[in-house]
């Protein structure tokens, strides 16, 4: 397959290393010239969970208009670089299936305005860090989840059939309640890691942070009929466990003094749950304190 990943941040740069080693012909589009032009020359090295390290050749362009043909376009940018990309991404041929991996609900409506028969969404649990420009390291194995929402999942089980146990993909049927779920698991820890500057696993291991997840979980249980069954309490404190050590992409949005996604990750949240007449107080609270935060500068 020639698939095309737009974004070289730390989910573009993990996504193209394991479909490169899968043997797809990889074309990553970044924003600058300098970039394109070292990963040409040095290729795209991953240190993977273990501390080891494998290198892989794609190649690289900062150009849309430059593309190769394309069996898939995989839209792998920040909610804040879609805007700039919509347009461009809309005058891809209309029969190349496109994949957007962002955080939150705020792209799904937006992408599927696109005219393109053939778009669906992905959910990824694992855990990437970009080191530098041609570096990427894998700090969590986790499922890379994806459904399609128009068109059919041809193009998308190929991606599922790599059976890499560090890279899985798993088809699933609901792409709205998938990046609904998604966000859940996010409202729940991003905002208190990137507020109370710790990582996943100390929001078990301090007995403040975690009644403060437990109080967000219930308003959210409150709002949202069944969210106990799809998603109990469990699972979230399993997913703290299961990536202690990671440092949170809010976190590490506010320690670069970068926009964090709370925006588009925790406002559609807030909005739904208005919607059925819940405040969300304390999660609320949380949002505007991180949006108080950003506005300062304050790292």
């Amino acid at each position: 397959m020639n698939i095309v990943v737009i974004g070289a941040g730390a989910v573009g740069q993990l996504t193209a290393s394991y479909l490169a080693e899968a043997a797809m012909h990889v074309t990553l589009v970044v924003r600058r010239s300098e970039q394109a032009d070292q990963l040409n020359v040095r290729h795209l090295t991953r240190i993977n969970v273990d501390g080891t390290t494998t290198t892989h050749r794609v190649v690289s362009i900062t150009e849309l208009g430059e593309l190769p043909q394309q069996d898939l376009v995989i839209v792998a940018v920040k909610y804040g670089q879609l805007q700039e990309l919509y347009d461009r991404i809309s005058m891809l041929p209309s029969e190349v299936p496109l994949l957007f991996m962002q955080n939150g609900l705020a792209h799904f409506d937006e992408a599927l305005r696109l005219p393109q028969g053939n778009i669906a969404f992905s959910s990824v649990a694992f855990g990437a860090q970009v080191i530098n420009d041609t570096t990427v390291q894998h700090r969590g194995v986790g499922t890379c989840k994806i459904a399609v929402a128009r068109g059919n999942n041809f193009v998308f089980k190929k991606l599922s059939r790599m059976e890499n146990p560090l890279f899985p993909v798993e088809l699933v049927q609901n792409p709205e309640r998938m990046l609904f779920e998604k966000a859940v698991f996010n409202c729940l820890i991003n905002p208190l890691t990137a507020i109370l500057l710790v990582k996943n696993g100390e929001l078990l291991t301090n007995k403040h942070a975690f009644i403060l997840m437990q109080t967000i979980y219930q308003e959210l249980a409150e709002a949202f009929v069944n969210l106990e069954y799809t998603i109990p309490f469990s699972a979230v404190t399993a997913l703290c466990e299961k990536t202690a050590a990671n440092t949170s992409s809010m976190l590490a949005d506010r320690m670069l003094g970068k926009k964090s996604e709370i925006d588009t990750i925790v406002g559609p949240i807030l909005q739904k749950a208005l919607t059925n007449g819940h405040i969300l107080p304390t999660l609320r609270t949380l949002y505007n304190q991180m949006l108080a935060i950003e506005e300062s500068g304050e790292r």
